[in-house]
């Protein structure tokens, strides 16, 4: 995938969807915006109880689901910290989270923002969650010992899930 590429995307959520590069993949990030993970290393990591992206292996790169761990079904197992730390994609739709052209949410948006796609309007939207998403760290920083990885493992996987290192 190469600046100027348009992407068509055809799955479970969206038929016919068009968007184009418009930057190159992993390159001109808003200065505000500095994940620690790839998409790419937080699906092999263990994400979303491997219940993410698995329709969507097409719009992706192949190596990003190489290593993946996803499943035909929701399995906390998989997840980094082996535990259940989603809520249902109705819940985001209910309180108002899906923004845009990703009715998958705030990962789908940042997979397809590091492949190269610029919304503007949108992008801001999603840089300003995220780094709002911050202050989950830091209640880590001040109710867990340092190391403990084991301290608030729902509230890790909720960071690794928003692209944050979780063991801190």
């Amino acid at each position: 995938m190469r600046l100027g590429d348009e992407i068509t995307v055809n799955d479970r959520f969206q038929t016919g969807y068009t968007y184009a590069l418009s930057a190159p993949v992993r390159a001109e990030f808003a200065d505000d915006f500095n994940p620690v993970y790839t998409p790419q290393k937080m699906l092999e990591m263990g994400v979303f109880e491997g219940r993410y992206l698995n329709d969507c292996t097409q719009e992706f790169p192949a190596a990003w689901f190489e290593n993946a761990k996803i499943s035909s079904k929701p399995d906390p197992a998989l997840n980094y910290f082996g535990i259940k730390s989603r809520q249902p994609l109705s819940v985001w739709q209910e309180k108002g989270w899906i923004y845009g052209p990703d009715p998958r949410g705030w990962f789908q948006w940042y997979c397809r923002y590091f492949l190269g796609r610029r919304l503007e309007d949108i992008d801001r939207i999603q840089i300003k969650r995220w780094r709002g998403f911050a202050r989950h760290a830091g209640q880590i920083r001040a109710n867990c010992y340092p190391g403990d990885i084991f301290c608030r493992p729902r509230q890790r996987q909720a960071l690794l899930q928003w692209s944050y290192d979780p063991l801190l």
